[in-house]
Formats: C-alpha cells, sequence, structure tokens
C-alpha cells in the first residue's frame, strides 16, 4: 500500500467513525494483528517441534505448488549455453576488386 491508498483509508475512517473513536479502533486493529502474527509464529513452532526440525525458515511461499513446480523445471532447465560471438565484420572492397570465393560452400 502506498501512501495515497493510507490517506484515503484515514479520510475515509475519519468520516465514518469520526475522529473521537477512530484511534480506538486503530488500536483495535494493531492488537488484532499483533495477535495473529502471533498465533501463526507459534503455530509453526508447534509444527517444527512436532517434525522434529526447525521451520523457522520456512516461509509460506515456499509451500504454493506453482512455486514447487517452477522451481523443479528451473532446476533441471539446462544453463543457457554462452552467447554467441560476434563474427567480424565482412571485409570493404573497393571498385575492380574480385571477392573470395570459397570453394567447399559452392
Amino acid at each position: 500500500m502506498g501512501w495515497a491508498e493510507i490517506t484515503v483509508i484515514g479520510i475515509v475512517g475519519i468520516l465514518v467513525f469520526g475522529p473521537d473513536k477512530l484511534p480506538e479502533f486503530a488500536r483495535q486493529a494493531g492488537r488484532f494483528v499483533r495477535t495473529v502474527r502471533r498465533m501463526a509464529q507459534d503455530a509453526k513452532d508447534d509444527l517444527g517441534r512436532e517434525l522434529g526440525h526447525d521451520l523457522s525458515g520456512l516461509d509460506v511461499k515456499d509451500l504454493d505448488p506453482r512455486q514447487v513446480v517452477r522451481r523443479a523445471i528451473l532446476d533441471d532447465m539446462p544453463k543457457p549455453a554462452a552467447p554467441p560471438r560476434q563474427a567480424a565484420p565482412p571485409p570493404t572492397f573497393t571498385p575492380g576488386d574480385r571477392p573470395p570465393v570459397d570453394p567447399e560452400a559452392t
């Protein structure tokens, strides 16, 4: 969210709830977010204890099947070869010069 969206939410909040109740709603929202984060961390810690290894580095995005398939496909793909070298520029001829002939090309 950018500053413009935050400003719009603040203005709508002032219009809907009034300037007197808005600080209390903001405090409640902060407590709610803090509680949800704590619950998610506790669930992750419990899961780590049950599975027997540390999952502190686990990211929810790592569990997305699309990401798992994408990583599996990209890891199995061969690395791209080095880009081809630039060919030497063709020689310039002056009028009356005969171009070279490659007998194997004809």
